[in-house]
């Protein structure tokens, strides 16, 4: 990796905001920026292919990204869907080893998919974790409107154990554990923009 390569990964408590302080964090520092929209892995066939065709094309948004998937097709391009490739350990596979190249080709963040650990003690990592007290979730997730108001703590409290059981399942560990991570900050306590501006002074040291 060249020495000034600068990889962001960033674990976050569902609607504390990790996401949108990931893409504003990338935006201003220049970086690529992956979530689950680029790095999608559904464990449905059907979901794969659209996933896999998804991931290699070019208008996805990242002519990097394109380039890395084409060179992982299986088959002289043409991807394999026998249930080997369908099975969650086989997609985890596959989506560490893009996670792998993206982070030895450019300076990026990504959000989620256990990329702290899959990129653990890569030169020029940092490891955040987004987290907010649930009132600021709570507010959070009504304001965009996703579920009906009384269904919104609920809908919280699964995707937070949706993303606990992945993370232990992959990495073997405890997602909300602080030794995982090097920089922990509450969006209930500095907003979105506070994040920002605390991960970019973090970086320039």
């Amino acid at each position: 990796m060249g020495e000034n390569r600068t990889i962001v990964t960033i674990g976050r408590q569902y609607g504390s905001g990790g996401r949108e302080v990931g893409e504003k964090l990338a935006e201003r520092l220049g970086f690529g920026f992956y979530d689950k929209n680029i790095l999608r892995m559904n464990s449905d066939e059907s979901g794969i292919k659209e996933s896999y065709f998804h991931l290699a094309d070019e208008k996805a948004g990242s002519r990097l990204l394109y380039k890395i998937i084409s060179n992982l097709k299986p088959e002289a391009g043409q991807p394999s869907f026998s249930s080997d490739l369908t099975s969650a350990d086989n997609l985890f596979r596959f989506q560490s080893e893009v996670i792998r190249k993206l982070a030895q080709e450019e300076s990026c963040v990504i959000i989620g998919r256990c990329a702290d650990y899959i990129l653990e003690g890569t030169e020029g990592l940092l490891r955040v974790f987004i987290y907010a007290d649930m009132e600021h979730r709570i507010q959070r997730i009504t304001r965009l409107g996703y579920f009906e108001p009384k269904d919104v703590e609920k809908n919280i409290r699964r995707m937070d154990k949706e993303r606990r059981e992945y993370y232990r399942y992959f990495a073997g560990r405890n997602w909300e554990d602080m030794l995982n991570y090097d920089l922990m900050i509450n969006t209930g306590a500095v907003g979105v923009d506070g994040a920002v501006e605390m991960i970019r002074s973090y970086l320039q040291g």
